[in-house]
């Protein structure tokens, strides 16, 4: 996975959208207002932050070498990935879902 297919995917997701809050070298995903992923321009090799589940945060870092705590966030929920090939984008794929799932939530339902 490039930044393009990155950026793609990302943005394919309903009420996706794609800003430059934190200067021109890190991309942000928001759903609803919130981020789900974080991705700095200038890293080599692609990093990326993800949300994710408490429970599967230090599982998902003891099983593959390319999950990391997440940098500059709360490592109880975030982690970063490490694109080096060490796993299919597929799971790279599986792992942008969870957290977008978790970040998306609810639709808030307007008061009358």
């Amino acid at each position: 996975m490039n930044i393009e297919t990155l950026q793609e995917y990302c943005l394919s997701k309903p009420g996706a959208e794609e800003a430059l809050p934190f200067g021109p070298d890190t991309l942000v995903y928001k759903v609803n207002g919130k981020i789900f992923l974080l991705v700095g321009l200038e890293g080599d090799p692609l990093q990326f932050n993800v949300k994710c589940d408490p429970d599967k945060v230090q599982e998902l870092r003891e099983e593959f070498p390319c999950v990391l705590p997440g940098y500059h966030m709360n490592k109880k929920h975030w982690n970063t990935i490490v694109i080096d090939g060490s796993v299919s984008n597929a799971q790279l794929r599986e792992w942008i879902d969870w957290s977008y799932e978790l970040v998306k939530g609810k639709p808030k339902s307007k008061k009358k």
